[in-house]
């Protein structure tokens, strides 16, 4: 089992030590999300201070992007860490593409994220080999680059590409196409069952792949703490997040794995009304468990092992630790994850 680590900083001048420290806790990964910040300038940062760990966005919104523009970051990055990084994409929902990034949402984010998947590596494939650039489909066409734009042969391999995904179709383009699949934090066991393994097989079959080459990064919500206070405070915040992401219809599959459809709806009309601060209510603690692993500290590994081995390849455990005993005790847990 890989484990990485959720990089908190916001300010870039934090960055590097953090990234450093996350690498002697024995960490495989450091991640970036993007929601109030650039996602790709803060690895920048942490591949000058780490010499080991992988540096992932967990993820970065493909479509305000052109395939272009990312294939240029995703070499620099990969070149400046040595062959480290790892590109993240998600596809967003279609409010958030239209209106907060003001891109046009072409429909059928499954078959247009897979062409953008395509479109990266017919791109890096030409600058290695010196070829065309030819790439036709129905979203992205690539046809121009001159020797002055190209950056040329990399040392190191093409970065992993991993897709996002919830739904079961863009599972199976996970499938077909990515390196691995990042799981939504709205997840169980019982979702990856029925739903993402499957679509992952399919989606591998129909390439010619073997489904065991692609990894699942996940593992749903991870509630814990040093003590039974410190679990009550985040299992406030923890329900608050469910229902967040609950509220939105494009999680809905996951809700309806387990009976909880009905809650969705009304969290739905909730958010429309504004509720915000009312809507952890209806989030039980039935819905809680379906979604969170909850435990002290050195219950987790346990508890984790027990709903996801076999299910995922690799999890998210980022804790702030508080002093010399609680590092320790992080060192340890993250090595007992490791060895699963």
């Amino acid at each position: 089992m890989r484990v990485a680590y959720s990089l908190k900083s916001r300010d870039l001048n934090a960055v590097a030590a953090e990234a450093a420290w996350a690498e002697s806790m024995g960490y495989d990964g450091v991640s970036t999300n993007e929601t109030s910040h650039d996602p790709f300038l803060p690895l920048a940062v942490a591949a000058t201070s780490t010499s080991r760990i992988t540096l992932e966005t967990h993820v970065a919104i493909a479509f305000p992007r052109s395939p272009m523009v990312v294939a240029y970051t995703a070499r620099d990055l990969q070149d400046a860490s040595g062959g480290r990084f790892r590109l993240g994409l998600g596809t967003q929902v279609k409010g958030h593409i239209e209106r907060r990034f003001s891109t046009r949402w072409a429909g059928s984010p499954g078959p247009r994220l897979r062409e953008y998947v395509q479109s990266l590596h017919a791109i890096w494939n030409c600058w290695d080999t010196g070829s065309n650039l030819e790439y036709a489909g129905d979203f992205y066409q690539f046809s121009l680059m001159t020797p002055f734009f190209s950056p040329g042969p990399s040392e190191y391999p093409h970065p992993e590409v991993f897709t996002a995904a919830v739904n079961g179709y863009n599972c199976l383009v996970a499938g077909e196409s990515s390196d691995g699949l990042m799981l939504h934090s709205l997840t169980s066991p019982e979702y990856i069952r029925q739903v993402v393994r499957p679509n992952i097989a399919e989606g591998a079959r129909r390439a010619g792949r073997n489904p065991d080459d692609i990894s699942v990064v996940g593992g749903g919500f991870i509630v814990t703490g040093p003590n039974r206070a410190a679990i009550q405070e985040m299992d406030a915040e923890t329900r608050r997040r469910i229902a967040f992401y609950s509220s939105t219809r494009t999680y809905f599959p996951v809700l309806e794995c387990h009976g909880f459809e009905d809650i969705g709806r009304q969290l739905h009309r909730m958010s429309l009304e504004g509720r915000w601060d009312e809507m952890g209510n209806l989030v039980s603690d039935e819905m809680l468990d379906a979604f969170a692993i909850i435990g002290e500290y050195d219950e987790i590994p346990g508890k984790f092992q027990e709903r996801y081995g076999g299910l995922v390849d690799e999890m998210h455990f980022s804790i702030q630790t508080t002093g010399d005993a609680e590092q320790a005790q992080l060192r340890r847990i993250v090595s007992e994850l490791r060895e699963q």
